[in-house]
């Protein structure tokens, strides 16, 4: 058996899985996200052991003998400064930590020529901004750490007492020639930025270590097992749920939504060479198998924007949809702006502000609901747009995450992306990455190698593992007052932005 760890961002899971892929037992344990100012956000690193131990022994109960090996995932982008054997030497700052926008400049002023190796966008919450602002605000605390980690590197250190990283969480730092799989050491000598605390970067499948004694003890395992160095979680994610062959795209809805498309460097037309947007509003992260990576549309308010419509007009769920799926397709001219927390794809920007426009009295609760809607729709399709403007063209897109589960709603995404969206539902899918993470490092390849197969057999009816009966929503031709709101939502962006 193969155990998988994930460490999330409000919670930690441990997967516990067979040889042939089959998921025996999960647990997870919460912990909190603390915000000591405006814009900061920021975990104890202790909490996350504490919870590794509770949700591990959950999960392994009487197996604990025939766990093989230990493979990880976790929350990318944060950053853990801490000593030779892992104890913390502040809180760790996290990927939606805000306060590292000045540091930006700091790249900005290098050039595009020597930025091009990041192959990704300048964004906040990363680990080189992070650690940029560490240098300017914390000195002793920059001087004195011996290794600066992504979350799941530093829990690997406390689990085995080695330190390393690899390409999937590396790519995702603004510190990493991603093409490269290398640290890109002269970008960061020209920041001034240390280079000395920088892990090794090895395979997402090769064993980075042992379970030392004391660790064994704490999560109730026999010691001495193998420990995978693994993957990211969008990356550990995308082999969890089956998406290992170059032009699968995936729509992700949660608190944001992503998409993804994987590609691989020996089929791809673009090669070895950094596959962007034009604009340059779509990272491009290594993914968990060789050779492969992925470009990511990352939109943050869809389940976030929805969320808060639905607690303003004091309504259930249920009652959000009811509603909203009473009024015709654009609303009677009605548009939303769901940017209540800036944006990423494809502004880049976190200034933008939300606002319902166009506003009559015929409009009701029902149009404000459906407006919103479509509001994540159309800024979903842009980031879709994104997507496609590097290259690739999907012609089916999996959907997944807790806010894509309304009949309806999955059908308004489908007219406006005018794609099939097939509904493929993978619990613990970067835990279950981990897992088979862990089976790769020592040899054993089966579930992986089913895993597509399986999700490509989902199209006609047969897969059995990952999605039993899977849910394929057909696009309708695209009302013209949808398309036409559509176009509404385009304009108002920037116009509403230049009055800001």
């Amino acid at each position: 058996m193969f155990l998988g760890i994930d460490l999330g961002t409000s919670s930690l899971k441990a997967l516990l899985m067979s040889a042939d892929g089959t998921v025996i037992a999960e647990a997870s344990h919460p912990y909190p996200v603390n915000a000591p100012y405006p814009g900061w956000a920021e975990s104890d690193p202790q909490n996350w052991w504490n919870a590794g131990a509770i949700a591990v022994r959950k999960a392994v109960q009487s197996y604990a003998a025939q766990v093989k090996a230990i493979g990880l995932s976790g929350q990318m982008h944060g950053v853990v400064v801490c000593d030779e054997v892992g104890n913390p030497l502040r809180p760790a700052i996290l990927w939606a930590d805000g306060r590292s926008h000045q540091a930006l400049a700091l790249y900005q002023a290098l050039g595009a020529e020597a930025l091009r190796p990041l192959a990704n966008p300048l964004t906040v919450g990363m680990a080189g901004p992070s650690l940029l602002w560490l240098r300017q605000r914390e000195p002793e605390v920059y001087r004195r750490a011996r290794w600066a980690l992504q979350p799941k590197d530093w829990l690997r250190l406390r689990l085995t007492g080695r330190a390393a990283t690899e390409p999937s969480d590396a790519s995702g730092t603004l510190m990493a020639d991603v093409v490269a799989g290398t640290w890109a050491i002269a970008l960061l000598e020209a920041l001034h930025l240390r280079t000395d605390w920088l892990p090794p970067i090895v395979a997402s499948r090769a064993i980075a270590g042992t379970l030392t004694r004391s660790a064994a003890e704490h999560l109730g395992l026999p010691a001495d097992l193998p420990v995978v160095a693994g993957a990211a979680d969008t990356a550990a994610a995308l082999l969890g749920s089956g998406l290992t062959t170059a032009g699968a795209c995936q729509l992700t809805l949660g608190t944001g939504a992503q998409i993804t498309l994987l590609r691989d460097s020996r089929s791809d037309p673009c090669g070895n060479r950094p596959i962007l947007a034009p604009q340059g509003c779509t990272h491009l992260f290594h993914a968990a198998l060789p050779h492969q990576w992925y470009t990511l549309a990352a939109m943050q308010n869809a389940g976030l924007a929805l969320e808060w419509v639905r607690q303003l007009l004091g309504l259930s769920w249920t009652d959000l949809y009811d509603q909203a799926f009473t009024v015709e397709p654009g609303c009677d001219g009605l548009v939303c702006l769901p940017y209540l927390t800036g944006e990423r794809t494809p502004h880049l920007d976190p200034t933008p502000a939300g606002a319902w426009i166009g506003l009559g009295l015929h409009h009701t609760r029902a149009h404000l609901a459906r407006a919103a809607l479509e509001g994540v729709a159309f800024a979903i399709a842009q980031g879709f747009a994104a997507v496609q403007a590097t290259g690739a063209n999907p012609d089916t897109l999996y959907l997944a995450g807790g806010g894509s589960l309304h009949p309806q709603w999955r059908q308004l995404l489908a007219d406006v992306l005018q794609r099939p969206l097939c509904s493929v539902e993978t619990r613990s899918a970067s835990a279950r990455g981990a897992a088979l993470l862990a089976g790769l490092g020592i040899g054993q390849d089966r579930p992986v190698g089913e895993t597509w197969t399986e999700k490509q057999a989902i199209l006609g009816g047969s897969a059995t593992q990952i999605a039993p009966s899977p849910q394929i929503t057909v696009p309708n031709s695209l009302p013209s007052a949808l398309e036409a709101a559509h176009q509404r939502f385009a304009q108002l962006y920037p116009a509403v932005r230049s009055q800001l």
